[in-house]
């Protein structure tokens, strides 16, 4: 997978977005790396969305910004459960990916900002 495929980096006001999209967007939002004060969305650790109307499942397929995160072990379940708590998503499936590792240019500009880095 190449840079330009990756990260899901659609504001929550994207009118692409469905609703649910766009709460579980909203929900993954509220989901932090605890040593970056800054959301797992705007990190652009969030390759994926995925939503199935008709069974109500998610998937999320994500990284990490290293493999080594000391969170790397109950950073899915946050995911998962963040996305469950959306009105009508039933069940959620995190699936962590490497390729491409992330990186800096995978954060959106208002982390940059938040994190003073421009």
């Amino acid at each position: 997978m190449e840079l330009d495929e990756v990260p899901f980096q659609k504001d929550a006001n994207d009118p692409t977005l469905s609703p649910i999209e766009r709460d579980m967007v909203l929900a993954l939002k509220e989901v932090y790396d605890p040593e970056i004060p800054v959301d797992i969305y705007e990190l652009g650790l969030i390759y994926e969305l995925q939503y199935e109307k008709k069974t109500g499942e998610a998937m999320v397929r994500m990284t990490l910004t290293a493999p080594g995160c000391p969170v790397a072990g109950i950073m899915p379940d946050w995911v998962r459960d963040a996305v469950e708590s959306v009105d009508g998503v039933e069940r959620c499936t995190v699936e962590m990916e490497w390729d491409p590792p992330w990186r800096i240019e995978m954060m959106s500009l208002r982390a940059k900002i938040e994190l003073n880095m421009i």
